[in-house]
């Protein structure tokens, strides 16, 4: 890889990228970040060709998408015990829990991600920290 003053440097990407998304400017780096964030979304929104063409509108969608569904799983574990206590047999609320909380931390890492890719295509650029 040629190095010196004009020499293009790969781009670099943040902690909490998407995984399997190239850095910003990579080849092909939209179409994988628009297919990751497509996969954020309720299927449905594969059909609408409007995503596909602007990306930067579906990255838009898809932080409010995330981050609505952040806020109900937040919303479930804080009401779980007490709206599913009385339904659920003895032993199973540590299971709901636990798996209400691995959703939540997904989530958050989704949350942080799709705001990275929308950064990215409004044209940010990541320089990586010494």
């Amino acid at each position: 890889m040629p190095r010196g003053p004009g020499a293009a440097r790969p781009a670099a990407t943040p902690p909490g990228w998407p995984p399997g998304v190239p850095p910003p400017r990579a080849p092909g780096w939209e179409r994988a970040a628009t297919s990751w964030l497509l996969d954020q979304c309720p299927a449905d929104f594969r059909a609408y060709d409007a995503w596909q063409r602007h990306p930067s509108a579906l990255a838009w969608v898809a932080t409010h998408h995330i981050d609505a569904q952040l806020r109900a799983m937040r919303e479930c574990y804080r009401k779980a015990r007490v709206e599913l206590g009385e339904q659920l047999p003895e032993g199973a609320m540590p299971a709901v829990m636990d798996q209400l909380a691995a959703e939540g931390r997904r989530l958050r890492a989704a949350e942080r991600a799709a705001g990275l890719v929308q950064q990215a295509l409004r044209g940010t650029t990541f320089v990586p920290r010494l």
